[in-house]
């Protein structure tokens, strides 16, 4: 099997299908493209021979090869299934390009480009073939190469078959709209001992710390009343919410934090006369933190509520996901498994505590301890998302790798 042309194989052939998630979607899945992806994939795997697939109706797809060597762990391999919305185009074109040093020009057309001055983690692939978008779009990267490298997993175990545990791959949903496929995964079906999510970032990069992720939203409704007769009576429903949001300003935001750092994120308002919303991200890697946050965000609301007593206001919060290390406890065969197969490899392990979650996250506080390692990929959620082709096989190379030794 010619590894790298199999992997960008699978991965055109993925890329090809839309399948963004769909936040306002409350269904599983959210969009129909997911779907179809999970259908193919399914096709794919049966025609490889995997005898033992099972598409649920949310589109949740668990495939298992059965091994030949009963003394052997159990080993799952998670991705998922949706690409990420940005208010891009859903539909990508990718292309590979050779990186010798120079500005690449993606599209001639609009003029997007790429350099090392804005994005100087290029200069680590001088003389590579890296894949990119055209500038409209994500790359797709995320999490598209994962399912090409565990495609292409599978494809070589069937093709050049050896002695393993039982394997296990979970294709999951609308990972990028709350981790809504691995909080619905039937765990009975997915019996594994060890388990690992493939998901975005730079060659060696593995992770077992995830943000503590929560939503809030404010919904604050006002009086109305024309201005010749609005004193006294008019409550203008913008101005508490930029009451709101001033007092939010010293306590951390994305642009202003990094490493271990919390925040708050406003990420939506919408307002008129009579009513404002507003949706803030709530993240910190440390529990006591960020439950202080959430408290912190009553607090707010209760002396708006106490400033404007003529408005009805209420506030809602709904935890996301979890730090994946705060369910790690004495479980960690998976994790040094992990480090043993990059030393092997000689790929240089990079611990990062994640700003973000992957659906290890939720698999994590469901019991199942499951780190993430690298598929190579940078500027994920980005038309500068871009992916080296060594790092991609590399990517498979850990898959495999942690095969042979389970």
């Amino acid at each position: 099997m010619n590894l790298e042309s199999t992997l960008l194989e699978h991965f055109y052939r993925y890329v090809a299908i839309s399948s963004q998630s769909n936040e306002a979607c409350s269904v599983l899945p959210s969009s129909e493209g997911q779907r179809t992806l999970a259908v193919l994939l399914q096709d794919d795997l049966n025609a490889l021979g995997f005898n033992e697939t099972t598409l649920l109706e949310n589109s949740i797809l668990i495939a298992r090869l059965p091994g030949t060597k009963p003394e052997a762990a159990t080993l799952g391999f998670v991705a998922h299934l949706d690409t990420v919305d940005v208010g891009l185009s859903p539909e990508i074109h990718p292309q590979l390009r050779r990186y010798e040093g120079t500005p690449l020009c993606l599209n001639a057309e609009t003029g997007f480009s790429i350099n090392e001055d804005t994005h100087p983690a290029l200069k680590d692939y001088l003389g590579q073939e890296i894949l990119f978008s055209d500038g409209t779009s994500v790359l797709g990267a995320d999490n598209k190469a994962a399912i090409s490298v565990m495609m292409s997993l599978a494809k070589s175990l069937k093709e050049n078959p050896f002695s393993h545990g039982d394997i296990y791959f979970a294709f999951l949903p609308d990972e990028e709209i709350g981790l809504r496929g691995a909080k619905a995964l039937p765990m009975a079906l997915f019996p594994v001992e060890n388990c690992y999510t493939i998901d975005c970032c730079q060659r060696g990069e593995v992770i077992y710390e995830t943000f503590n992720a929560a939503s809030a939203q404010l919904n604050i409704e006002g009086i109305t009343a024309h201005p010749m007769s609005a004193k006294n009576v008019l409550v203008n429903p913008n101005l508490i919410a930029c009451d709101f949001i001033h007092m939010l300003a010293d306590k951390g935001k994305p642009e202003e934090t990094e490493g271990r750092e919390g925040y708050f994120w406003v990420t939506d308002m919408k307002g008129n006369q009579n009513r404002a919303c507003i949706n803030v991200a709530i993240r910190d890697f440390d529990l006591s933190q960020f439950e202080r946050r959430k408290a912190y965000l009553k607090t707010l609301t209760a002396f708006l509520k106490e400033k404007h007593p003529k408005a009805h206001i209420e506030l809602n919060i709904t935890d996301v996901y979890s730090n994946i290390a705060q369910s790690m406890g004495d479980h960690t065969h998976a994790l040094k498994r992990l480090y043993d197969t990059l030393l092997y490899l000689d790929i240089p392990a990079r611990t990062i505590p994640m700003r973000g979650g992957t659906d290890g996250s939720a698999l994590s506080a469901r019991g199942l301890f499951t780190p993430n390692f690298f598929t190579g990929a940078h500027h994920f959620h980005s038309p500068y998302e871009f992916l080296p082709i060594p790092s991609f096989i590399e990517s498979f190379k850990v898959a495999y790798r942690l095969v042979e030794t389970a």
